[in-house]
């Protein structure tokens, strides 16, 4: 099992410098990854600083030698493919290969795209999720594409240089459990990074509910060799010991990453000083 930091892109973290160390300490501290939000409107978080996730990750990427990076996650519909499958690319490169792409429809919805004038109907945000992943995952090969979709389109386009990461960087796909349709997305990528219903961001799932999804996504995936990760999060206790007893269970159930988070609604989501105490006391021992 691996261990990320989970940080929000606002607050404290809207500083650059703020993430850098946070990665620098997780590194040290033995953690296996750090993934931002990707949020340009919050307006539970109103008033506070928000950065962009792809500024932070490239203040990071120099910093550090072995972490993986990426974001949980990247609202895909609110990005043009290209300028998403370009983004992760360069971030590829700069890290030497250790980026990861969380992806999914993000939200709130209303917030994220109904502020800016965009669509808010989940099944047409859904669609161009779908398309949008599938075109970048064709524009990652570096050879010339051509498409013609129901949202978007490539006429004779070739990208490059291409993600050091063969064949594809990573693509974790969110969703809130037991909502089926992400789970089924998320089987023909290479990772499931759920929320819970019962369980929202910060909060440690149920092992039931984590063994239901698991079995869920792998009968989806019948057939399927390549690697697969299910990443569950929540905030665990400092003492190495207790944080263990709690991830144990998940592990058994099939969780192959554990991403340290704050509680959503708590007072410490994106304040630098506990964060770093608990990144400084290193990741759960299983």
């Amino acid at each position: 099992m691996r261990f990320s930091v989970n940080i929000p892109n606002f607050g404290d973290f809207a500083d650059p410098m703020n993430v850098r160390k946070v990665a620098v300490a997780a590194e040290e501290a033995g953690w296996d990854g750090l993934f931002v939000w990707d949020h340009l409107q919050f307006k539970r978080y109103r008033g506070r600083p928000f950065a962009d996730p792809w500024i932070l990750l490239a203040t990071v990427a120099p910093a550090t030698s072995r972490l993986r990076l990426g974001t949980l996650l990247t609202p895909v519909p609110r990005y043009r493919p290209q300028q998403l499958a370009r983004q992760v690319a360069t971030l590829d490169e700069l890290s030497g290969g250790r980026m990861i792409l969380g992806a999914g429809l993000g939200g709130p919805i209303d917030d994220e795209y109904g502020s800016f004038g965009d669509s808010t109907d989940p099944l047409v945000l859904a669609g161009r999720l779908d398309e949008g992943l599938d075109l970048i995952d064709r524009m990652w090969t570096g050879e010339l594409v051509d498409h013609e979709g129901v949202h978007y389109q490539a006429r004779d386009v070739q990208m490059t240089p291409t993600p050091v990461q063969r064949p594809r960087p990573p693509v974790w796909i969110g969703g809130f459990w037991p909502a089926k349709a992400p789970m089924r997305r998320a089987a023909r990528w290479d990772g499931a990074a759920p929320l819970f219903e019962s369980a929202r961001h910060g909060i440690v799932p149920d092992v039931a509910e984590v063994a239901e999804l698991v079995a869920y996504v792998r009968k989806h995936r019948q057939g399927t060799e390549r690697p697969f990760e299910f990443v569950l999060g929540g905030a665990t206790p400092a003492h190495p010991g207790r944080a263990a007893d709690v991830i144990g269970p998940l592990s058994d159930a099939g969780a192959t990453w554990w991403d340290e988070r704050q509680i959503q609604l708590g007072p410490d989501i994106d304040r630098l000083a506990p964060v770093l105490r608990r990144v400084e006391a290193g990741p759960p021992r299983v």
